[in-house]
Formats: C-alpha cells, sequence, structure tokens
C-alpha cells in the first residue's frame, strides 16, 4: 500500500524564509495530512531543554523553583538533537553524556549600589553543540535574575531531549500558522455579518495566492480543501526549515507504522477474524 503513490506526493513551495520564519505552501494533499503535520511541528519535533536544576547556592531574592523555571524556557541550540538519545532510550541510571547534556551557571555581585544582571549568557555549557541561543555578540542573553551586593547563584543544570507533549519548553515553534480557503469558497467557516461581509471579514495575505470565487460559480458540496497555508515562528532553537524536514519525517514515521499494522495479523484477512491465543 502507498499512501503518497506517484500521482498523490505532497508538493511544497516556500514563499519566504528567514531565521526565524518560513511561509509555504502544502498541496497535493488532504486535509487530514495538512493538520497532522502542522500538530507534529507544534509538539513532536525533539529539542534540547534543561530539565534538571541542582542548587548549590542561591542567596538572591528568587525561589529555588521560580529560577529553575526561568532555565528550563531558556532555548538551546537544537540543530544536532538527534545526535542525542531520549533519556528512556539510553542505559544510564540518571545523565550521561549519551543522552544529556551539563550547563553550569555561578554568578556573584561584588560591587556597590549596583544591579547585576544574570543572563543565558552566564550558562557554560559542556557540549559546544548545545549553548543557548543568541543574536550575536551584542545580545545581552535572556534574563535570569538580578543580584544586588553579596547575593550570588551557583546551579548545575541537565539538558535532555525530549519533545512538547511532555512538556512545552521542548516545542521549538513560538507559533504555527495554518489556513486553507481564504476565499471561503467550501463555506467550512460561517460568518457574523452586521452590514457588509467584505468590510468586516477582511482577506488574509493568503488570498493573494489562492483563487477567488467566479460570480457564476456554483457551489459544489463534494469539494475538498487541495491548497494548505503555513507559517511558522521558531523560537531559535531550531531553523524553520529544519523543523519543517523533521515533522514531515515524523509524519512519514506515524504512516509507516499504520501500514505495518494494517499488515500484521492483527487485521481481518479476507473479512474473517485472525486467530488469537486466549492466555
Amino acid at each position: 500500500m502507498d499512501l503518497f503513490g506517484p500521482a498523490n506526493k505532497p508538493e511544497i513551495r516556500i514563499q519566504e524564509l528567514t531565521g526565524e520564519r518560513i511561509r509555504f505552501i502544502l498541496t497535493n494533499t488532504d486535509l487530514s495530512m495538512a493538520n497532522a503535520l502542522r500538530r507534529i511541528m507544534i509538539s513532536e519535533v525533539a529539542t534540547i531543554a534543561i530539565d534538571m536544576v541542582q542548587f548549590d547556592l542561591n542567596t538572591s531574592v528568587l525561589a529555588d523553583e521560580f529560577i529553575a523555571h526561568r532555565l528550563g524556557l531558556i532555548p538551546l541550540d537544537s540543530t544536532e538533537a538527534d545526535k542525542i538519545k531520549y533519556p528512556r532510550d539510553c542505559n544510564c541510571s540518571g545523565a550521561c553524556k549519551e543522552c544529556s547534556v551539563e550547563l553550569n551557571l555561578h554568578v556573584k555581585c561584588t560591587e556597590e549600589d549596583t544591579t547585576k544582571d544574570v543572563t543565558s549568557k552566564d550558562l557554560v555549557s559542556h557540549d559546544p553543540r548545545f549553548t543557548p541561543i543568541t543574536e550575536g555578540p551584542k545580545d545581552a542573553g535572556i534574563l535570569i535574575a538580578k543580584l544586588r551586593k553579596g547575593q550570588e547563584i551557583k546551579v548545575k543544570c541537565i539538558a535532555k531531549k525530549g519533545v512538547a507533549k511532555e512538556h512545552a519548553k521542548w516545542s521549538p515553534c513560538a507559533a504555527v500558522a495554518f489556513e486553507y480557503d481564504p476565499f471561503n469558497k467550501l463555506r467550512h467557516t460561517h460568518y457574523w455579518i452586521e452590514e457588509d461581509e467584505k468590510k468586516e471579514w477582511p482577506q488574509s495575505k493568503n488570498a493573494q495566492d489562492d483563487f477567488p470565487p467566479l460570480d457564476d460559480e456554483i457551489f459544489d458540496f463534494t469539494a475538498k480543501p487541495n491548497r494548505f497555508y503555513f507559517e511558522i515562528e521558531t523560537i531559535g532553537s531550531m531553523k524553520p526549515e529544519d523543523i519543517v524536514m523533521n515533522a514531515f519525517k515524523k509524519l512519514l514515521e506515524k504512516i509507516s507504522s499504520i501500514q505495518m499494522g494494517l499488515h500484521s495479523n492483527d487485521v481481518p484477512i479476507n473479512g474473517r477474524e485472525p486467530t488469537r491465543d486466549v492466555f
């Protein structure tokens, strides 16, 4: 069974690609596949994030739990996340180089009448592949806490691989916009109209790439959406094109598992239920 046959392979046309955003049109597929791709990009693309924090010293005004939460939300470069194992797939007892990355933070304020900022730039990673994201040498980093003279923070962080289904800190996306049928030709959306539909419901920018309905066009009850407009904004941990490619790989893995299931003995053959051992 080939769910993506020669005449049924999805196609992508990239409209915009920057370091933080990608816009593209997905065609030659159906709504279920397009929506599955959207959900995978949000919740099933693996990244690296701080998962455990050990406090050796904290004399700031912030509680340990508050600082730990902020550390967990700092985006780490996850371009090579596939090189690290999931904790559940590793044979170690807690954390090792195969399934985790250690980062250290040690900051103390020693100056009078000065507030010292503790930022993500103060995090030192033991693996240069997985470091906090910065936007260049002038970037001050993500603020974690502020210290006055005599206050000090010293922590050890363990970053692990995960997906956003477990916790939102592992999501590589800040937002995923998804639209089809910008002219509402399929009438899937029912507008609340006071006076003028066009003024009250302006068309999105995706309408420029779609085909407007004709004045005398007859409504087709059997029509289905076939053009899907995506816009993905990243948090910086992965390139937007890598998020899309990894999402497609994950979608193909899911489809392959379904194909294997359909060919297993648990599926009725020629209308007959397979035999099963009760005990």
